[in-house]
């Protein structure tokens, strides 16, 4: 097979895009991110909310975003194991970081066996491995955003339940006062705008890319 001849377009694709992403996270995390040191959207009110959506919500989609997309593209299976490695690592990242951020004072928590912690890692594989047997190698766009919006939603459901029964006494805390805060009218609809919204547009967009990248050939070979 003879090799590919350097192009221009390489450059685009090996450097131009990566430092765009760098850029893209230096901005998000230091002036979207609530706790943020310049950040430029607040941390209360309705600016707030939609700068934890671009931050926390955005993060918790691209878990949950990938294996999605390799369950709609390749099969369950594929998914499923995308789930597992990207739910494992943020699982392990969000349980150390809560661990010594709440250690620091005088409680003594291990969120290595927070069910709301952990129930990022069930969910990653799950969403992989339901949006994969749903759709069953189809293309056809609707199928994909049924199978799409199912798995989300579905996994949605699940992370609220966890957090709000069975988390530990400050993730649980937290999970409660998310629901009865009034900020953005009633309460209830902060707790669901947070909890849903990411979820909703995981379930769209996600088909979105799936069905483009079938355009132009971008799935896995089927024997």
């Amino acid at each position: 097979m003879e090799t590919q001849k350097f192009r221009l377009v390489d450059i685009f694709y090996g450097i131009v895009i990566p430092l765009i992403l760098v850029l893209l996270i230096f901005f998000f995390g230091i002036y979207l991110n609530p706790n943020g040191p310049q950040h430029i959207l607040g941390q209360s009110g309705i600016t707030g909310t939609i700068a934890v959506i671009l931050t926390q919500g955005f993060a918790q989609m691209i878990v949950l975003g990938v294996p999605l997309v390799l369950g709609l593209l390749w099969n369950k299976w594929a998914g499923g194991a995308a789930g597992f490695i990207m739910g494992g690592i943020y699982y392990v990242a969000s349980a150390g970081l809560y661990t010594a951020y709440y250690n620091q004072g005088a409680g003594s928590y291990s969120f290595f066996g927070d069910m709301s912690v952990l129930g990022y890692l069930v969910n990653a594989i799950i969403i992989g491995y339901m949006a994969g047997a749903l759709n069953n190698n189809s293309t056809n766009f609707k199928r994909m955003l049924g199978a799409g919006m199912t798995a989300s939603i579905i996994t949605a459901v699940i992370q609220v339940f966890l957090n709000y029964n069975f988390s530990l006494a400050p993730s649980q805390q937290m999970a409660h006062d998310l629901w009865l805060d009034t900020s953005l009218g009633a309460a209830g609809i902060y707790g669901f705008v947070i909890s849903f919204v990411p979820a909703i547009a995981l379930g769209v967009i996600v088909p979105i890319i799936a069905k483009v990248m079938t355009w132009y050939g971008l799935q896995p070979m089927k024997h």
